[in-house]
């Protein structure tokens, strides 16, 4: 599986994603929203955007593995926060984000909603190309 990341420079450079990912593999997986639950599917982290992200990569880290795939090979993620605000929450999740990724910047697409389930406050699912 080959992932070609690109940040062309007539597009603004991301810190933690890329504006273009071309994958060439040949088996696609598809992650469902991965939530802020523990293995009880307990929500996990009430209140607190930071707990309730590092929970979900990492159940998305463990959805990936199940699938065998590993991080590097997500193309693309779609991140659903509510009450979205840039300058508070970005932060947050892009710590969270790198937990999971490091330095694989796959595409992502990051969505302001009025609600997820009750006190949930994240969801995250995901892409992967794998040979």
């Amino acid at each position: 599986m080959t992932l070609q990341c690109i940040n062309p420079k007539d597009l603004p450079i991301p810190q933690t994603y890329s504006q273009v990912v071309v994958a060439t593999g040949s088996k696609l997986v598809f992650i469902s929203g991965q939530e802020p639950e523990d293995l009880d599917g307990k929500l996990v982290g009430r209140g607190d955007l930071a707990t309730q992200a590092h929970q979900v990569f990492a159940n998305l880290g463990r959805a990936l593995a199940a699938a065998g795939a590993a991080p590097r090979q997500v193309t693309r993620i779609t991140i659903y926060v509510v009450n979205y605000n840039r300058d508070v929450c970005l932060p947050i999740i892009e710590k969270a984000r790198v937990g999971l990724f490091g330095d694989h910047k796959p595409a992502d697409v990051v969505l302001g909603v009025a609600s997820l389930s009750p006190d949930y406050l994240i969801e995250v699912d995901a892409v992967a190309v794998i040979d």
